[in-house]
């Protein structure tokens, strides 16, 4: 486990995505479990199967939020973890359908004049066949985004991902 930092403890929220039973679309949602299981303070991490108009309420309520979802990729080779900092969809008008992270956060804003740090991490992800096994990169990069995340919560108020 981690040691979080002395300093006044920030709200974060982790939002692993994805569907289950396509092979590597469910890691974000499998990382997700593993980061509640943690168990940590001021730490609540969601496994959703897709972003959801509700989650603004839950945006709104914490200082960071960090979105995981698989990314396709076609060579293994030139496989890498993206982790961007993400802000609102202003070229977005359509409140209504939400299907990615800065949809989400115009909404948080829109609603409750709130927007936390965002973060969205995309694992790399090869496999989306029917199954619920990832394959050995998406786990591997799994892997390389626990270990992230759990640097980024151990020293949060020094930094951040990038």
């Amino acid at each position: 486990m981690f040691k979080q930092s002395t300093s006044e403890p920030k709200k974060t929220l982790i939002i692993g995505y994805g569907n289950t039973l396509r092979g590597d679309d469910g890691v974000g949602y499998k990382i997700a479990e593993i980061i509640e299981q943690w168990n940590v303070n001021n730490i609540t991490s969601l496994a959703v199967h897709q972003l959801t108009p509700d989650l603004a309420e839950k945006l709104s309520q914490v200082d960071t939020v960090i979105f995981i979802d698989a990314v396709p990729i076609t060579d293994i080779n030139t496989a890498k973890l993206e982790i961007k900092i993400i802000y609102t969809n202003q070229k977005s008008n359509n409140l209504a359908h939400h299907n990615n992270p800065e949809q989400l956060l115009s909404l948080t804003q829109a609603i409750y004049q709130k927007i936390p740090q965002a973060y969205w991490i995309l694992v790399p992800a090869i496999n989306f066949n029917f199954s619920e096994e990832l394959s050995p990169i998406t786990q591997k990069y799994a892997r390389l985004t626990l270990v992230k995340i759990e640097k980024f919560l151990s020293h949060q108020s020094t930094g951040n991902f990038i």
